[in-house]
């Protein structure tokens, strides 16, 4: 299982460029394609990237697939910081590295960073630090630790120093089951590092915030022998003296690649010109932005590998300008040709399914009976769900039903579909029912077929009925055609649910 595959260019599958060296000496396969790939990108290609919640899974994603019209390459999401509930919070980490695993399956890039908490205090924190609380014991993401307090984090034996161990090693649990996995990151620590609104940030004396950056290095490589990861260091605009570049940067060995954050689209082409300067010929990339990049932008700019757009942020750019990234050819999303024909020679090889330029479609969600829109003939609603709940993944439809009871609460099925067409048993009203469902060869439609075989009085008989569901009106509407095939006579009705 790999993120991603070198071969939409004119090179060998295989070929790797000796100038490629990974930060990491003895760097997975997986890795070493990652960073080949992001490589060749330069200069021809931009993936697009989502940011998502912790809690969220892949929920801003598909939000930014629909309102953007391509479904983001980049899969990019957090380890957290905050209690349980909250979007942030640290506790989603093992579901996370699910649904990495999920998202490298179908094709996507992995991209983590980490809000980490201070030594000074334990998980759950906030964000910001809270009204009165203890500046001595800093108990949130944001903020600022003393001078002693970040040198003896930096100081081998201290307190502070093995809290931090501890905390990075808590991390890297994580990170080995990806590992295990074969799954390459793009991995981000202490990222805006020449900002000072992070405790990890703006240090630039006798402890900079670069030191700690290579500790953490060591650490994860050194002595967790974590070989998956692409080094990624990240800093925000140089707005303020101070904030330049070489004041942060570790040094070659431990980046692979180099990436801003913009926000406010200050896209100035002297913060691009800083950043090309000083990676030496490594790739850049923009690791945060609240806007993405126009055309225009992107023709002055064009060696920026990937862009990442903030969760919670997709819907902050105008209608206008996405179709514009649409249209871009340049511009790759997940399902886009040149992208598919990058990975698909390396997948082939691998043993994976197969990418393709079509989107499948995803009927999750919750759907409410359009009685006037529906075709039902002569028998009525009495007997069809009122209420359909969808929850579809990559091979499997849970499929709940809600039926009107006029003497009760409403009766509730539940059932789960295989997309594979595996045949699946059950009973229905006392008599055995065998069904199949599967996509359609261009994964738009469901079609579902259930044989049920009755016997009554010792006579046999045979109940079929299909189902094709498609999706209308931009995925708001479902309709479904059931055709049915009984000893009663056949029955043709179209059924349709609004997206609640």
């Amino acid at each position: 299982m790999i993120a991603i595959l070198l071969c939409a260019f004119s090179f060998s599958l295989f070929s790797q460029d000796e100038n490629v060296k990974p930060a990491t000496s003895n760097a997975s396969p997986e890795a070493k394609a990652l960073l080949q790939l992001i490589y060749n990108l330069s200069g021809r290609y931009t993936l697009t990237g989502q940011h998502n919640f912790p809690a969220a899974k892949d929920y801003n994603s598909r939000f930014a697939a629909a309102y953007t019209g391509k479904t983001p390459v980049i899969w990019s999401t957090d380890f957290g910081f905050a209690k349980e509930g909250d979007k942030d919070s640290y506790l989603m980490r093992s579901a996370m590295v699910e649904e990495a695993k999920r998202q490298n399956k179908i094709g996507s890039i992995i991209t983590l960073c980490w809000h980490a908490v201070p030594p000074t205090a334990s998980e759950p924190v906030t964000f910001m630090p809270l009204p009165g609380s203890n500046p001595d014991s800093l108990a949130s993401v944001q903020g600022r630790l003393t001078d002693q307090q970040f040198k003896d984090i930096l100081t081998p034996g201290t307190a502070l120093n093995k809290r931090w161990m501890a905390q990075v090693d808590t991390i890297a649990y994580y990170l080995k089951q990806l590992q295990k996995a074969h799954i390459a990151v793009l991995w981000r620590p202490y990222h805006e590092m020449n900002g000072s609104w992070f405790w990890w940030g703006g240090r630039i004396k006798e402890y900079p915030t670069q030191a700690l950056y290579r500790q953490i290095f060591d650490r994860l490589v050194n002595y967790h022998k974590l070989n998956n990861l692409v080094w990624v260091w990240s800093v925000d605009r140089p707005s303020k003296p101070g904030m330049e570049f070489s004041n942060f940067y570790p040094g070659n060995k431990y980046v692979d690649i180099l990436a801003l954050d913009v926000y406010g689209s200050d896209f100035k082409q002297d913060y691009y010109d800083q950043l090309i300067a000083l990676s030496n010929g490594k790739p850049i990339t923009l690791a945060e932005v609240g806007n993405p990049p126009s055309p225009e932008i992107l023709s002055h700019q064009p060696k920026w590998s990937y862009w990442v757009i903030w969760a919670g942020m997709a819907h902050g750019t105008s209608k206008k300008q996405l179709d514009a990234l649409s249209s871009d050819t340049q511009v790759l999303g997940l399902y886009d040709q040149a992208y598919v024909d990058a990975e698909n020679p390396f997948r082939s090889k691998l043993g994976l399914p197969l990418l393709a330029t079509s989107k499948p479609a995803d009927f999750s969600g919750e759907w409410v009976f359009d009685e006037d829109k529906s075709v039902t003939g002569n028998s009525g609603t009495g007997n069809l769900p009122h209420k359909l709940k969808v929850n579809q993944s990559d091979n499997e439809i849970i499929l709940q039903k809600s039926f009107l009871e006029e003497w009760t609460d409403d009766r509730v099925t539940e059932e789960k579909l295989s997309l594979n067409g595996d045949e699946r048993k059950s009973v229905y009203f006392g008599s055995p029912r065998i069904t199949r469902v599967a996509l359609s060869v261009n994964r738009d439609t469901v079609n579902i077929k259930s044989t049920v075989n009755m016997n009554r009085g010792g006579q046999a008989s045979q109940v079929i009925t299909t189902e094709i569901w498609t999706l209308q009106n931009n995925g708001k509407v479902l309709s479904i055609t059931q055709t049915t095939v009984s000893p009663a006579g056949d029955r043709k009705i179209t059924l349709v649910y609004n997206k609640e």
